[in-house]
């Protein structure tokens, strides 16, 4: 009987594989390494707040409409250097690296999927953006109105409207998140951020220094919001 002949790889591994060592040619190098620093000062900055505690955290900006550049996994966000992170196609897959991009990057591509104009993607996990997800887990979302820093967040002309913010269930299953978020967007509601309960934040703008404005913003009202709970009032 002639033996089959079987592949001493699978698909699947052929094509990692195959990714992780394809030509970069078409890569902005300029770009890229551009892109590296921004990621870097960032991390550094949220680091020193306190804003990426024991590794966690994750950082990224679009590198052109088809790549992006994320932070390597397990990296000390407050340490990052050029080095720390690495280009995936808008599918998290790695292009050009075998290192391992960061466990939510799925998250990350799934913003510059759905909002073409998106550059910066920052999650971060201080403790105020922590507390803020478990308090108000249960309602699934967090109803921002009345404070002035509402206008912070691009698009919003006044601090009369209310700004939500959805809560998502934690998981370590990464396409039930990112099924969850594109719900709420298939719904048509309007979407600058999230949370997820007991973990962390997630905001986006055009560039790193408006994702950083948006991170800001909301890490404050947040804060306000908490104060009031605190102070007795019902949140909202």
């Amino acid at each position: 009987m002639k033996r089959r002949w079987a592949p001493r790889y699978s698909t699947e591994r052929f094509n990692t594989e195959r990714r992780a060592t394809i030509d970069t040619h078409a890569i902005d190098t300029g770009q890229l390494a551009a892109c590296a620093r921004e990621i870097a000062a960032a991390g550094r900055e949220l680091g020193a707040r306190g804003w990426t505690p024991a590794t966690s955290s994750n950082f990224s900006m679009r590198l052109d409409e088809g790549h992006a550049v994320v932070t390597i996994s397990g990296r000390d966000k407050g340490r990052l250097g050029i080095d720390d992170v690495m280009v995936v196609d808008l599918d998290g897959h790695a292009i050009g690296s075998t290192s391992k991009p960061s466990a939510e990057t799925a998250l990350h591509m799934q913003v510059y999927r759905r909002f073409a104009e998106a550059g910066a993607v920052l999650h971060t996990h201080s403790r105020t953006q922590t507390v803020a997800s478990r308090w108000f887990a249960a309602d699934g979302v967090v109803r921002l109105s009345g404070w002035e820093l509402q206008k912070a967040i691009a698009g919003t002309r006044s601090h009369e409207g209310t700004l939500e913010l959805p809560v998502f269930a934690n998981t370590q299953d990464m396409p039930v998140l990112v099924r969850a978020v594109d719900a709420w967007l298939d719904a048509g509601k309007p979407l600058h951020g999230y949370l997820i309960d007991g973990h962390g934040i997630y905001a986006w703008g055009r560039d790193m220094a408006e994702a950083h404005r948006h991170l800001e913003a909301f890490e404050f009202m947040l804060g306000c919001e908490l104060d009031l709970v605190t102070l007795g009032r019902t949140p909202r």
